[in-house]
């Protein structure tokens, strides 16, 4: 019953991916490897200094040596830890190549099949037939332009002068001469309205 609609999936993992992270994997491995090597020999150091305080200088020398060595390993798995990630590096590079050339060649692929849809004769007709059509415009606009004379441009600015006047409603002046004085009136008092309370 494995598989309910016939179709199988593909993984989306690709064997570079498979081989990336194998690398990292054993980058990592090597890094652990590292810290475990630096402890042992952190402890080493520690007791060859203990050796050589209780007088025992020959088996000092001999756990040194054999730190000494450890180091040297040490410096081994450093150069292939680099060499790991720069194959790491290298391989992502080079996916990101293959996309990039793929890119390109879909690009040049859609491009050859416009150029094919328009050649050149046609290209050249559009642009004369828009040209063409500029032209045609240009000439309407210098008749529309030139059509009109002095008495109709007159005509057309009394009109809208006369449309300018209708929006403006002003009020009237009045006819009558203003007095030269203001007669004096008393003020108009108010009268405080009387409170009303509320009976309880």
């Amino acid at each position: 019953m494995g598989n309910l609609f016939g179709r199988k999936r593909r993984s989306r993992v690709t064997e570079q991916d498979k081989a990336v992270l194998q690398l990292k994997q054993q980058r990592d491995k090597l890094k652990q490897y590292q810290k475990r090597i630096s402890l042992q020999l952190e402890r080493e150091r520690r007791v060859a200094l203990q050796l050589l305080k209780d007088g025992k200088k020959e088996k000092a020398k001999w756990l040194l040596k054999k730190k000494r060595y450890q180091e040297q390993l040490l410096d081994k798995t450093d150069n292939q830890i680099s060499n790991l990630e720069h194959m790491v590096q290298d391989i992502e590079f080079t996916q990101i190549e293959m996309k990039v050339l793929e890119g390109l060649k879909i690009g040049n692929e859609c491009l050859n099949k416009m150029h094919q849809v328009m050649s050149i004769e046609e290209v050249e007709r559009i642009i004369d037939e828009t040209q063409d059509a500029i032209e045609y415009q240009r000439q309407i606009d210098e008749m529309l332009a030139g059509s009109f004379t002095e008495e109709d441009e007159d005509a057309i600015l009394a009109e809208l002068d006369a449309i300018t006047q209708e929006q403006i409603d002003l009020p009237e002046v009045p006819s009558e001469p203003l007095p030269e004085k203001i007669p004096e009136t008393s003020p108009i008092r108010v009268k405080p309205k009387p409170e009303l309370v509320a009976a309880s």
